[in-house]
């Protein structure tokens, strides 16, 4: 296999090409992208389990006395609130109240936090953090080398990880992770995931991720899971309508626009970008990131325009089949007025103007 020049490999590179992967560059790192295929992969995940390669995530420590003053001022949401062996979904901010990056905060002990970031954003998100840490009495470092990371998500995912976990995994509360032996191996098991399904996510040693890697597929076997690539990755978060960085979100939507204003956290004090995102909650915002169907057999898919009244609405931001529930699936930005479900608008696709209609979000969500 020829792999592009400067494309980075995971610690489980070796298992995805013996396994007949279908090899993409994504993010500056060469990922499957489907095993059997993106439709079977999705299913799978939603019926029975899946098990993903997300090692290309990027991972930053901050320790230190100050490193919840230096989080509370960095972040949206309110780290404060974090108890030890508890997750937080947030955003790294930028002075106009957008992102920089959108982030999973992990409280490991008092002053000592674990966060994780987007593939593509790593070395931006590294500045980030080091330029500001010098304000404040922390020692930020970037840790990504030091990590490998392992999902396995679906419904039979708790009885497998329960196989294999030193800690019964049962206990672990949504949002919530533990210290324990996975394999015998010690590991970061978290009760997380990008799918919409119950699942965890494991950080371990990279050299220790292909002996979990193939201990999870045993163990799972008999429960029919599979190795999941970046295809069904992708459908299986827009589904649950969880936000793609480059998409959905970036550096020029605000937090309340992208309809995250559960994660803005404003009685905390002033925070980068607050002051933007105060003005704009008082305000109303103007545009807002919502769920929409298209009829028929047209895909609405990334950066096909919309149009609101015949008038210009910026583009698709995600747009697929949902291969679970057999419809034409997209996130898109609507001017104010049109937020409602039920609304209608038009997406050009391939040159023709396609009826859609705004829906509820998530388009799915599992039973509990």
């Amino acid at each position: 296999m020829t792999i592009e020049p400067g494309l980075r490999q995971t610690p489980l590179h070796r298992a995805h090409v013996e396994a007949g992967a279908r090899m993409v560059p994504f993010a500056g790192w060469h990922m499957p992208v489907q095993y059997t295929g993106v439709m079977d992969e999705h299913v799978a995940v939603r019926t029975r389990a899946g098990l993903f390669d997300v090692s290309h995530m990027g991972e930053i420590t901050v320790r230190g006395p100050q490193a919840l003053a230096f989080l509370q001022h960095l972040t949206c949401n309110d780290v404060s609130k974090l108890a030890a062996g508890r997750i937080q979904y947030s955003a790294l901010m930028t002075p106009n109240g957008a992102f920089i990056d959108d982030l999973l905060v992990h409280r490991m002990a008092e002053n000592d936090y674990f966060l994780v970031v987007n593939a593509a954003n790593t070395p931006k998100d590294v500045s980030w953090v080091l330029e500001h840490a010098r304000s404040y009495d922390v020692e930020a470092r970037d840790a990504s080398e030091e990590w490998a990371q392992i999902a396995i998500q679906g419904p039979q995912a708790l009885a497998i990880v329960k196989e294999l976990s030193a800690e019964d995994p049962s206990p672990i509360r949504y949002y919530g992770f533990v210290r324990t032996d996975v394999c015998g191996v010690p590991c970061i098991l978290s009760r997380t995931g990008y799918t919409g399904e119950d699942g965890f996510e494991i950080y371990c040693a990279p050299e220790a991720a292909e002996r979990i890697w193939y201990a999870i597929l045993g163990e799972g076997a008999r429960a029919g899971i599979v190795p999941v690539g970046l295809g069904a990755r992708d459908t299986l978060r827009l589904e649950a309508k969880m936000a793609l960085y480059g998409n959905d979100i970036d550096d020029t939507t605000t937090v309340l626009e992208a309809d995250l204003g559960w994660i803005v956290k404003l009685e905390k004090g002033p925070f980068v970008g607050s002051d933007v995102l105060a003005r704009q909650k008082a305000e109303g915002v103007r545009r807002k990131l919502v769920g929409f169907e298209t009829e028929g057999r047209a895909v609405a898919r990334h950066g096909y325009p919309a149009f609101v009244g015949g008038e210009a609405a910026g583009p698709v931001r995600s747009g697929s089949f949902a291969p679970f529930l057999k419809k034409n699936i997209g996130l898109v930005y609507l001017p104010r007025g049109a937020w409602d479900p039920g609304t209608r608008f038009e997406v050009e696709i391939r040159g023709r103007r396609e009826p859609a209609t705004v829906v509820p979000t998530p388009f799915y969500k599992r039973a509990r």
